[in-house]
């Protein structure tokens, strides 16, 4: 069976050390499972989470030039669903920026790639011809000492 990128294997956990945790593939053939790759969650000590002889759900997400296999468990599975009311930081309204609330409505925010993009760059354009003005209006002041 040969394998690549993105492949869901079935394999058993052969070592664990701080940095993650070497499984067994079919074939004969090993990976690692880095430390950021076990959980969702944040994981401080491998052995919390994993143990040697444990089988695991695996996917392949990198061979690098060396042969080396690097694997994940977390991707291997669906992410965790989100609690209700968790997408925002608490009193916080959408479209403020972390500069605060100044005094003006919070536009609604744009639903595609593209009109997100079309409102940065008017704010953009509006912003660089506000700056061109102060710099005409210094440039002036400047030149009459």
């Amino acid at each position: 069976m040969e394998f690549g990128v993105g492949s869901i294997l079935e394999g058993k956990v052969t070592g664990i050390t701080k940095f993650g945790a070497f499984v067994s593939l079919p074939e004969g053939k090993s990976g690692l499972v880095h430390i950021s790759e076990i959980a969702y969650s944040y994981v401080n000590d491998v052995k919390d989470h994993l143990k040697e002889g444990q089988e695991v759900k695996v996917k392949v997400i990198g061979i690098d030039e060396s042969g080396r296999i690097n694997l994940s468990i977390k991707k291997a599975m669906d992410p965790p669903p989100r609690p209700a009311g968790q997408g925002r930081p608490a009193g916080r309204d959408r479209g403020h920026s972390a500069g605060g609330f100044r005094g003006k409505s919070a536009p609604a925010e744009p639903a595609t790639f593209e009109d997100r993009l079309k409102q940065f760059m008017a704010s953009s354009d509006s912003k660089l011809s506000e700056l061109r003005q102060a710099e005409r209006g210094r440039s002036r002041r400047g030149g009459r000492r």
